[in-house]
């Protein structure tokens, strides 16, 4: 394992995957689409890359994790980073709780309806309490732990036809909500966790192998690509030759491997480009996730107060007004977390 707390290209992969998730946001908020042409290879490009965003962001929270949890030279249940990251996912689950809550609501008597809806912070959360009991009950398997999170998000993946068409009535909808889309999560535990296990397995293979990044870049490279363009095909014949129809529903609608394999592409770019990425930026950036996760809820959906800009510009932008104005939006928030964080590491007078 490396010496340095950070890995420049892990920094900078996740400051490029919350700026996206940011900047998606704002533009589907607040870009009205009734007035653009959503056709135009410009919008379909984009709305593509949104389309990864959330992947990409499940999947390195899980490299991130891992490569904390088996940085520290003392392993097994006595981790510190094991308590550290119940820590963190609590953490995770409060924010998640106090961004979707309502002050004028609650005043009332009542909680806004969104409040019990999973985010992104509570998936992440509960992701993160799962590898601590995984890594804490299995850890007599060594070096096979990386298989078992592997394992794990893989099949994740390919039983999503089966439990996709659950019927969770028998719930309560707030938690029937935490685990599969059609209760009004945003997001769930069901697939998005197999990006999250993922990330971990990869991380565990490659613990060894940060100082020789660069020759890892071709064999991400590879992976992701025959994701993208073969596995469907794959699926579809060992499904239909073998007589297994969940790999051929899996092959009609193969999008989470399809974007695995978009997040693999642009981990070999990262790979490829870490040498020129040693900026403090894109590292302070990546490293405070979470603070610029808080403050753009805050701003665009208007958090505990219900008065931000989705609110008042709500699908009303024209394209070249949201264009300009994301970038303003995006300098604000990293703006704000830094005057937070230099605030908080200033020594009083």
């Amino acid at each position: 394992m490396p010496t340095s707390s950070r890995i420049i290209f892990l920094d900078a992969f996740r400051a490029f995957a919350i700026l996206m998730m940011l900047q998606g946001h704002w533009i589907s908020g607040l870009l009205n689409t009734t007035l653009i042409d959503t056709s135009h290879w410009g919008y379909r490009f984009w709305l593509y890359c949104r389309g990864f965003t959330a992947p990409a962001f499940f999947t390195i929270t899980g490299w991130v994790f891992c490569f904390l949890l088996l940085k520290n030279p003392i392993q097994g249940p006595k981790n510190p980073r094991l308590r550290k990251g119940i820590k963190r996912g609590t953490e995770l689950l409060v924010w998640g709780s106090l961004l979707r809550l309502n002050l004028p609501t609650l005043i009332y008597g009542s909680i806004n309806p969104s409040f019990y809806q999973p985010d992104v912070l509570h998936i992440i959360g509960i992701s993160l309490f799962l590898i601590v009991l995984i890594y804490r009950f299995f850890y007599f398997l060594k070096e096979g732990l990386g298989w078992i999170f592997l394992f794990l998000g893989l099949t994740i993946f390919i039983a999503e036809p089966f439990y996709s068409t659950w019927n969770l009535d028998g719930l309560p909808k707030s938690i029937a909500a935490y685990f599969i889309k059609g209760y009004g999560g945003v997001f769930y535990l069901l697939p998005w966790t197999g990006y999250v296990f993922l990330g971990t397995g990869i991380a565990f293979f490659f613990k060894n192998k940060y100082d020789n990044y660069r020759k890892w870049t071709l064999h991400f490279l590879v992976a992701g690509l025959f994701l993208i363009f073969i596995s469907s095909f794959i699926f579809e014949f060992i499904g239909s030759n073998l007589n297994v129809p969940l790999l051929q529903k899996v092959a009609w609608n193969n999008y989470l491997f399809i974007r695995f394999g978009d997040v693999l592409v642009l981990l070999s770019l990262f790979l490829f480009f870490q040498k020129w990425m040693e900026n403090t930026y894109i590292n302070f950036i990546g490293s405070h996730t979470l603070e610029l996760y808080v403050v753009h809820y805050f701003i665009l959906y208007g958090s505990l107060t219900g008065y931000g800009f989705y609110k008042f510009f709500s699908k009303e932008l024209l394209f070249w007004e949201g264009f300009v104005s994301v970038f303003f939006f995006l300098a604000i928030c990293i703006g704000i977390v830094f005057v937070w964080k230099r605030r908080k590491i200033k020594p009083d007078v």
